[in-house]
């Protein structure tokens, strides 16, 4: 057991962004879940969910204000956590490919809010909707926006996906989208409400970045202080580079972040290990792991 906990906090520690916020969601399900569940043994039943979900009902808001970025680490049942740390851990990694990881926290944590937004705005001027009321819960709608942001800063991307063979990313992105649009009228019309917001501001994301301007930059200036605040060590700022969009040299800067050699080298050994488990590391990868996480 101490080995296995010992493998946890090492994975967690050096672990990237999509994989640490795969930890907090579920911690953040089994403990409430486990507590709760045993409390209801005792008749004492309090639905906890209803403090850390997000309603339609703008007033609620101001009751619960952090619900408008608490909805999207909690999760209604055991089917709901799996497909979204799945979808999670999918599109964190093709994401990671061409952006910083504080650009993926920023990102995330920031369409999340976004497409909570649009779900509640959405209850007020949809005719079909105002005289209804729901609750919103999970992590989808950010990991809609890591999907759609990575499918359109590079939408050829080929993906080696079980039983389809090699599929180009967008059509990934696109097959999603569309089964939000026919279930809109059918069922967990807010869910898919969020869904969509989520992957328009990937969308929205991507275009400005390109044109040099980080619409999240606000965001990750709260996180770098907070990093001050509590006295972790500041990371290396955004680099302004130069892109090259339809192969000419583009003369706006352009917040587009590239990762430097140390961390492209721990981004291979945390898939080797995602891959193939912990065990699988060599003497040299686990020593390299243990100084960079210093």
């Amino acid at each position: 057991m101490s080995s296995i906990l010992d493998d946890l906090k090492l994975q967690f520690k050096m672990g990237d962004v999509a994989t640490k916020l795969i930890f907090w969601n579920i911690i953040l399900f089994a403990i409430p879940t486990i507590v709760f569940s045993i409390l209801k043994l005792f008749n004492i039943n309090i639905d906890f969910l209803s403090y850390v979900s997000l309603s339609s009902n703008p007033h609620n808001l101001l009751t619960k204000p952090w619900s408008i970025i608490s909805y999207a680490f909690f999760h209604a049942g055991i089917l709901h956590i799996l497909f979204n740390l799945l979808m999670l851990n999918f599109a964190g990694r093709i994401f990671s490919t061409f952006f910083t990881q504080k650009q993926f926290l920023s990102l995330y944590l920031v369409s999340a809010i976004f497409a909570g937004i649009l779900y509640i705005v959405s209850y007020m001027i949809f005719p079909a909707l105002i005289n209804s009321s729901s609750v919103l819960i999970g992590a989808s709608g950010a990991v809609m926006a890591i999907l759609a942001a990575t499918a359109t800063y590079q939408p050829m991307m080929e993906l080696r996906l079980f039983l389809f063979g090699t599929v180009k990313l967008v059509y990934v992105v696109l097959i999603f989208l569309f089964i939000d649009l026919i279930q809109l009228p059918i069922n967990n019309t807010g869910g898919h409400i969020a869904h969509l917001g989520g992957a328009l501001f990937g969308y929205i994301y991507i275009k400005q970045l390109q044109k040099g301007t980080d619409i999240t930059a606000w965001f990750t200036k709260i996180l770098d202080s907070l990093a001050v605040l509590f006295g972790t060590k500041k990371k290396t700022p955004f680099k302004k580079v130069h892109v090259n969009l339809k192969k000419t040299v583009v003369k706006t800067e352009s917040k587009i972040v590239t990762k430097d050699k140390t961390q492209q080298q721990i981004d291979e050994i945390l898939d080797k290990i995602s891959q193939s488990g912990y065990d699988a590391l060599t003497k040299e990868e686990k020593e390299f792991l243990f100084k960079a996480g210093k």
